[in-house]
This record gives structure tokens, C-alpha cells and sequence, in this order.
């Protein structure tokens, strides 16, 4: 299902590619040995989860019936206006963000202020109604980010000490 997922994000004019370039630059600074190459393997690891499958497709799926003119009133006038406090697409992106985590969340505040990269782009994407999959991918590259954080074999573990040892 993640390749059809692909080609729905394709032809909304998102490559995974773009989507690893905004998780390389976040996890970049805290590791080093980072790759290109394993920030798009991440963001595929995420697309491979079923929950993310379904708020990508929904997301998707509202945006497009938004620009067909197909959503009923005073819904279809929100999407058109990009209305700042509908808030109902930050919600559903939420859903990505907390599959690896708070880091997550934390990542997906950042991004969904800063707008890097594709983000910006379908942002500020004229023609086009991009209300959710924005925030949709902000989410996918926060959840990839933090995917990457938890695996860093450099990230310390802390135990809680042992009672009977006390």
C-alpha cells in the first residue's frame, strides 16, 4: 500500500525525496554519520504504517474534493480560505507526529511554523488547495525525524535503579 501511498503524494506534487531532505536537515546537527539515503528509507518506514496510510489518504482526499468544488458549505468556503482556525488539519497531522513519539510533536511544531522546503511550497501553492497534505507532510518528516532519533545508537538510556539492590 505505501507505493500506491507514493503516487498519491506524487501527484499532489510531494516526492519522498523532498520529504528525507526536511528529516536530513532536522537530524543532521545531532547525527553526524547521517545519511541522505536513510532519512528517505525512515520516511518510507512511516508511509509503511497503516494508521499513516489512512490520514494520508484521508488528508489527500479532502484537499482534492476541495479543489473539485465537492464539499458541502460552509466546509468547501474554510478549505478555499485556507482558514487559519480550522485547526482540523494541524489534528489529523497530529496523528503522524505521535506515532514515534513527543520528539515528534515538538519537530512537527517547528516545522509546521518554519514551513522548509516542499512544505512552504504546497503552503504557498497558488491554484491549488493543499490544506491538509502541508501539514500532512510536516507531520510524515517529523515522524521520520524522530524514528531516526530513537534509533541513534548514541542516544543515552537511562535505568532506574534496582530496589532490591538498595
Amino acid at each position: 500500500m505505501e507505493q500506491e501511498l507514493e503516487k498519491w503524494l506524487q501527484r499532489r506534487g510531494v516526492a519522498v525525496d523532498e520529504v528525507a531532505r526536511i528529516v536530513y536537515e532536522l537530524q543532521r546537527p545531532y547525527n553526524p554519520d547521517l545519511t541522505p539515503a536513510q532519512c528517505a528509507d525512515s520516511v518510507r518506514h512511516v508511509l509503511a504504517k497503516r494508521e499513516v496510510q489512512y490520514v494520508l489518504y484521508t488528508g489527500i482526499a479532502l484537499d482534492e474534493l476541495a479543489e473539485k468544488r465537492l464539499l458541502p458549505e460552509p466546509l468547501q468556503a474554510v478549505m478555499e480560505a485556507d482558514e487559519s482556525l480550522y485547526g482540523v488539519d494541524e489534528t489529523l497531522a497530529l496523528g503522524i507526529t505521535h506515532v514515534y513519539g513527543m520528539i515528534g510533536l515538538t519537530s512537527f511544531g517547528y516545522l509546521d511554523k518554519v514551513k522548509p522546503g516542499i512544505i512552504g511550497l504546497l503552503n504557498n501553492k497558488k491554484g491549488r488547495i493543499h490544506v491538509f497534505l502541508d501539514d500532512l507532510v510536516a507531520g510524515l518528516a517529523a515522524a521520520a525525524s524522530a524514528r531516526i532519533a530513537h534509533q541513534d545508537p548514541r542516544a543515552l538510556r537511562y535505568c532506574a535503579p534496582d530496589p532490591a539492590v538498595e
